[in-house]
């Protein structure tokens, strides 16, 4: 038995937890779209061909703003394509995923999903194949109220008001050899700045996003993200980060420990960023998008699915559908940990992607839509982190890994709201072997007479929930949770992520 002690304190901060901290992705890829969020023919498909049992789940996940519609695939998309009669829009190549898309869900199609699940939109513009002209285009036609060409086409199309997107993403992992357009740092920097002002000339209220590193291991991380804010520091408001984690040769340990490579991650970007700031001597803060995050096993993409050959261009092919398991959702959990830790300059993040596509929604067509192993941490959390983030004592054991080094056994976060008094308390047990006992300080907060605590864990930390079995694995009440004056005690299984509610 493990023995770990956190300390609560309001008046130690982190920062407030922006909502946005709370976002998906959505993007045309395999099964994401069409038979994911649109099967026209399906039992529970509404009048415009959405499946209302996922609009349903991602209701109860809690979604605030949605990236879209890529990815990869914003690169080569002709926002164009994705408006108007159905009936006259191209068929095109897909050609970051090897597929075919119809554009039969588009723009406003999209956007009739986002008020029916209660999620904002989030706009990537292409600058993989595209540049200025067409992001100034999409704004025009997706922002301004009316009176031009663009905005009446807008309104001829069915949509009399805005889109009135506040958030947009200047293109998508420029700094990747597979990415569409892919080019330098200076080059991209350069195009991302020209494109910034320019719209922002158009509508000075909205948010910008940088292609930041579409991961920390790529060679010119760090390098790149100091040239491109040195080039767009006074125009942008985020600089991107993007990372997926799986479990490589059977290293349970290491990847149990993904966590520590995400906080290494945001805590490089943030002084790289600070740096550039410091250089130019300017008083603005640079924060960071987080808008792709997940548990993603990459490698049986490229050995399994991808998909080649000039004559094979599926439609909604069956990509990237990774079965996630308790070890999954555990690592899955301790990543919104990172995020959470960083509230202060962590203040947007997408999880990708959110149906069938390394998702924690699935669905069978003509069949059902279910929850994933990490549709738990994402919903919880969502629901349960208000107000802001607390600065943490954390005391906890250690073990080795092969990949991190010598890391904690537990992981945590606090969140509490000073208006309604709403605490929670996020952990995660590392070991794979042992229980740990934590002790949480409270005497700092007054008031509770209750807490709830709910672990997910099992005995098989490889268990998922399939067509077959869907509700294999789901959250369990903890009763080790016990609360006596100013303390929480509560003991963690072995490989788990656990939720402390505390009113």
């Amino acid at each position: 038995m493990q023995n770990a002690r956190l300390t609560l304190d309001p008046s130690f901060t982190v920062g407030r937890i922006n909502r946005n901290l709370f976002g998906g992705f959505v993007e045309h890829l395999g099964r994401h779209v069409y038979d994911g969020i649109y099967e026209p023919g399906h039992a529970t498909a509404d009048d415009e061909g959405f499946r209302q049992d996922v609009i349903e789940l991602v209701r109860e996940m809690g979604v605030s703003t949605i990236r879209y519609p890529g990815g990869n695939f914003v690169s080569g998309f002709r926002w164009e394509d994705s408006v108007g009669p159905r009936e006259d829009r191209p068929t095109r190549l897909d050609l970051a995923w090897h597929s075919t898309e119809t554009n039969q869900v588009g723009m406003h199609e999209f956007a009739s999903w986002l008020q029916k699940v209660g999620s904002d939109l989030m706009l990537a513009v292409n600058l993989g194949t595209r540049g200025t002209p067409e992001a100034l285009e999409l704004l025009e036609y997706s922002n301004l109220p009316k009176g031009t060409a663009l905005s009446d086409q807008r309104m001829a199309n069915g949509r009399p008001d805005p889109f009135d997107v506040k958030i947009w993403c200047l293109g998508n992992e420029m700094d990747g050899p597979w990415q569409l357009g892919h080019r330098s740092a200076e080059d991209y920097g350069k195009l991302a700045a020209i494109t910034a002002r320019a719209m922002r000339q158009l509508d000075p209220s909205i948010e910008l996003v940088a292609c930041g590193s579409s991961s920390a291991h790529m060679p010119t991380f760090g390098e790149w993200e100091r040239v491109v804010l040195t080039h767009t520091y006074d125009v942008v408001d985020y600089i991107s980060c993007h990372a997926y984690y799986e479990e490589k040769s059977g290293d349970l340990a290491s990847f149990l420990a993904s966590a520590v490579d995400m906080d290494s991650f945001i805590e490089s970007v943030v002084a790289t960023a600070d740096h550039v700031k410091a250089v130019r001597g300017s008083s603005k803060t640079i924060n960071i998008s987080f808008d792709e995050w997940n548990v993603w096993y990459i490698s049986r993409f490229e050995n399994v699915d991808k998909i080649e050959g000039l004559d094979n261009w599926p439609v909604a092919p069956r990509l990237l559908e990774d079965c996630y398991s308790v070890a999954d959702a555990v690592v899955f959990g301790n990543l919104m940990i990172s995020l959470l830790k960083h509230a202060d300059r962590v203040t947007s993040a997408s999880l990708a992607q959110l149906v069938n596509v390394i998702a924690p929604i699935l669905t069978e067509p003509g069949g059902p839509a279910w929850r994933q192993t990490t549709f738990f941490p994402f919903s919880i959390t969502s629901k349960l982190a208000q107000g802001s983030v607390l600065e943490l004592k954390l005391d906890a054991g250690t073990y080795q890994t092969s990949e991190y080094g010598v890391v904690p056994l537990v992981d945590a976060v606090a969140t509490h709201d000073d208006e309604t008094g709403a605490t929670a308390v996020f952990l995660v047990n590392r070991s794979q072997t042992e229980e740990t006992t934590v002790t949480i300080d409270i005497t700092a907060l007054n008031g509770f007479s209750t807490v709830d605590a709910q672990s997910l864990y099992d005995a098989d930390v490889y268990a998922k929930n399939t067509l077959e079995e869907p509700e294999r694995v789901t959250m369990r009440p903890n009763t080790s949770a016990k609360l006596d004056g100013g303390v929480v005690n509560i003991t963690l299984p072995p490989v788990s992520w656990t939720a402390v509610s505390l009113a």
